[in-house]
């Protein structure tokens, strides 16, 4: 007899929306690995533990909800635990939370998601399930998947979730034809933009865009536990050596044709890993074997992009943009620099067709989310 049992995901649950909140706060923290809350509740409907996924290489959710308890001296005896993820099922850079909850005594586990790392990918459920634990899937579904679908992304699809950032007037304009572009949008939407720089695991740009302005491309504006790795797309290695992106502490990673140059070096000297990538049809680097690499070599879940119009055209004709995040200022800058170098089309139906995910008021400005139609689909 099959004995788990799949759990609609819109069944109101106290217990789970605060798994799920816990999740929530690991935004920042937990890349590579996706973001779980754990929460324990005895018979009496209590919460006696909570934890969410610490840093890469610490304890997992499961773990730090049973440390919880511990330290407040509940027993999680019959307790049922809600986690936002399967409990993991191999020893990675931990052990398997599966083991620690069955172990523990643990009668129930109500879990959101299967996880879809061929390591887990029910291995998880499979085993508390022999171990006599109650298991049901489902409940909070939609959101736990949200929050990870970047990780749901590289594992199923072996690349990132690409999302692109635009800061944009209403008619679509970056810069003024002079090139001065600071600032179009208020300082509110790029304090909101920092904090999705915070949740992406790299942040990816083109070495004109290093060379134009010189940017840091790091994350200032919110607290955070750690700074998201830097991808810079550089056919020639024109990247300067004393280039303001290697003031922040994180790992830089620059795509080249040819890494056998003088140079490298000096781009070594300051940390940089680089990695040489093979041509596309127009002799041009392959951003489709950027974001595979991206996602195999240096696990990246979710990438978000800065870079000017030539990457963005690039990625968005190779069909390798997710999603849209652009902040529209209210103002119209007349002809100026457009955001991305798109291809003329002659028809309504060679558009890129997307669908809004979420609009929003940030400061004076708009911040609209928008998803290639279908491509969360997976």
């Amino acid at each position: 007899m099959h004995d788990e049992q799949e759990v609609g995901s819109d069944e109101q649950s106290p217990w789970m929306r605060r798994a799920l909140e816990l999740a929530q706060d690991a935004l920042y923290r937990t890349s590579p690995n996706p973001r779980v809350g754990c929460v324990l509740v005895n018979a009496a409907g209590q919460i006696i533990g909570e934890g969410a996924t610490q840093q890469v290489g610490g304890p997992h959710a499961e773990v730090m909800a049973l440390r919880d308890a511990a330290r407040r001296g509940h027993s999680v005896q019959g307790a049922t635990a809600y986690v936002t993820l399967e409990p993991c099922a191999h020893t990675g850079r931990t052990g398997p939370c599966c083991e620690a909850l069955a172990r523990a005594g643990v009668a129930r586990v109500v879990a959101s998601l299967q996880d879809p790392n061929p390591q887990v990918a029910g291995h998880g459920l499979a085993h508390l399930r022999a171990a006599g634990v109650q298991v049901d899937v489902g409940l909070g579904a939609a959101q736990s998947r949200e929050l990870n679908l970047g990780f749901m992304s590289r594992m199923v699809r072996k690349q990132p979730w690409v999302r692109m950032k635009v800061a944009a007037s209403l008619d679509g304009k970056t810069a003024l034809g002079n090139g001065v572009s600071q600032w179009i949008t208020s300082s509110d939407a790029r304090s909101d933009g920092h904090a999705w720089r915070a949740r992406s695991c790299a942040i990816l740009t083109g070495v004109g865009t290093v060379l134009a302005d010189n940017p840091r491309l790091d994350v200032r504006d919110v607290l955070t536990e750690r700074q998201p790795k830097l991808v810079i797309v550089d056919s020639h290695l024109r990247t300067p050596a004393d280039a303001a992106i290697f003031k922040a502490p994180r790992a830089v990673l620059i795509y080249a044709l040819n890494i056998n140059q003088p140079q490298a070096d000096e781009l070594r000297a300051q940390g940089a890993l680089l990695i040489e990538a093979p041509r596309d049809g127009q002799g041009r680097i392959d951003l489709a074997f950027v974001m595979q690499d991206l996602a195999k070599a240096q696990e990246i879940n979710e990438l978000h992009v800065e870079a000017g119009e030539t990457l963005n055209g690039a990625l968005l004709n190779a069909s390798l943009v997710d999603e849209l995040l652009a902040y529209v200022a209210p103002k119209l800058l007349g002809p100026g620099k457009e955001w991305a170098l798109l291809p003329s089309l002659q028809r309504l139906d060679q558009s890129i067709d997307m669908e809004f995910h979420a609009i929003d008021r940030v400061g004076v400005d708009l911040r609209v989310l928008a998803r290639i139609k279908g491509r969360d689909q997976f």
